[in-house]
C-alpha cells in the first residue's frame, strides 16, 4: 500500500441532522421558526422591554398608531380608550396568552404522553375502557369543555389555565395511545420480544423514535388550541379580567370601538392570529422534516 495514499472518510449524517437539513429546505418553516424565537424572546423579556407599564395612562385618548397623520412616534401602536399604550399592553399580554399557552400545552403533554404510552403498551380491559372514555371526552369540543370548567371554578387566570390543561390532556392521550398501540402490533416488536427485549427497551429504542412525528404534531396543535382557547375565554369574559392585557380580554373590551378606533381591536386580533400561524408553520415544517429524515 503506498504511503502517500489518502483515504477520505465521509461522515454519514445521523437522523437528527437529516431532519434539520430537510427543515432548512422549507422556507416558510424557517421563517416561522425565526418568528417563533422572536415571540418567545418577547414573552420572556416582556417586563423589561415595554415602553410603558401595561396599566400606565398616558393622557392621550384613542391616539392612532404612529403611521397615521394624527399618530405619534412616542406611542407607536396608539393608545386605547383609557389612554394606555397599545404596544406596551400587547407585549405584556404575550405572557398571559402565548406564554401560558406553551406552559399549559407542555404540562398537558407530559401527563398525556405518560398515560398514552402506558395505555398503548397494555391491552385488555384497561386499554378498552380508556379508549371508550377518550371517545366520549373528545366528542366534546375543547373550548366547550374549558367553558364548563371555568363556569364550575369561576372566572380568572388560574381557572382558565386549569380548564385548558384538562381539556388538552385527552388529546395527547388519544393520539399517543393510538400511535403506540399501532407500533406494538407490528411484527418487529414481536420479533424483539421473542429475542428477550423488555418493555422499557422496546419503548426507548423502537416505539418512541417511531411516534416522534405524532408527538411533535400534537404538541404544536395543542399550543395553537391553547392560544385560541385562552383568548376565546378572555374575549367571553370567563378568563383574565379587565384591566388585564391578555389579548383575548383586550379584544373583548375594545369590540365596541371597532368603528371609532379599529386599531384597539385589530392589533390584539393580529397578535393572536400571528402567534397561531407561526406555531403551525413550525409544526408543519417539523413534521415534513421528520418524515423526510426517516426515509
Amino acid at each position: 500500500m503506498p504511503s502517500n495514499s489518502v483515504y477520505l472518510e465521509q461522515r454519514i449524517p445521523n437522523q437528527l441532522e437529516r431532519c434539520w437539513f430537510a427543515f432548512r429546505e422549507n422556507t416558510l418553516a424557517v421563517f416561522g421558526l425565526w418568528c417563533l424565537c422572536l415571540l418567545i424572546l418577547i414573552t420572556i423579556f416582556a417586563p423589561w422591554i415595554t415602553p410603558y407599564g401595561p396599566q400606565f395612562q398616558t393622557g392621550q385618548l384613542l391616539l392612532p398608531p404612529s403611521w397615521d397623520n394624527l399618530g405619534s412616534v412616542d406611542y407607536f401602536l396608539g393608545t386605547d380608550d383609557l389612554t394606555r399604550d397599545m404596544l406596551s399592553r400587547l407585549i405584556a399580554g404575550s405572557r398571559l396568552t402565548f406564554g401560558y399557552a406553551i406552559s399549559v400545552a407542555l404540562a398537558a403533554g407530559i401527563i398525556g404522553v405518560f398515560i398514552g404510552i402506558l395505555a398503548g403498551m397494555t391491552s385488555g380491559l384497561k386499554s378498552s375502557f380508556l379508549n371508550h372514555l377518550l371517545d366520549t371526552v373528545l366528542s366534546i369540543p375543547s373550548l366547550l369543555l374549558a367553558i364548563i370548567m371555568v363556569a364550575f371554578y369561576g372566572p380568572g387566570e388560574m381557572s382558565i389555565l386549569l380548564a385548558v390543561w384538562l381539556a388538552l390532556i385527552p388529546r395527547f392521550i388519544r393520539s399517543v395511545y393510538t400511535a403506540v398501540h399501532a407500533e406494538m402490533e407490528k411484527e418487529y416488536i414481536l420479533s424483539s420480544r421473542l429475542d428477550g427485549a423488555n418493555s422499557f427497551y422496546l419503548l426507548y429504542h423502537s416505539v418512541l423514535p417511531n411516534i416522534f412525528v405524532t408527538l411533535s404534531t400534537e404538541l404544536t396543535r395543542a399550543i395553537s388550541v391553547a392560544i385560541l382557547d385562552i383568548a376565546a375565554l378572555g374575549f367571553l369574559g370567563l378568563g383574565a379580567q379587565a384591566p388585564s392585557p391578555e389579548w383575548g380580554t383586550m379584544l373583548g373590551d375594545s369590540i365596541e370601538l371597532v368603528f371609532t378606533a379599529p386599531w384597539t381591536v385589530t392589533l390584539p386580533g393580529l397578535a393572536i392570529m400571528m402567534s397561531v400561524l407561526v406555531v403551525n408553520l413550525v409544526g408543519d415544517g417539523l413534521t415534513q422534516a421528520i418524515n423526510s429524515g426517516t426515509e
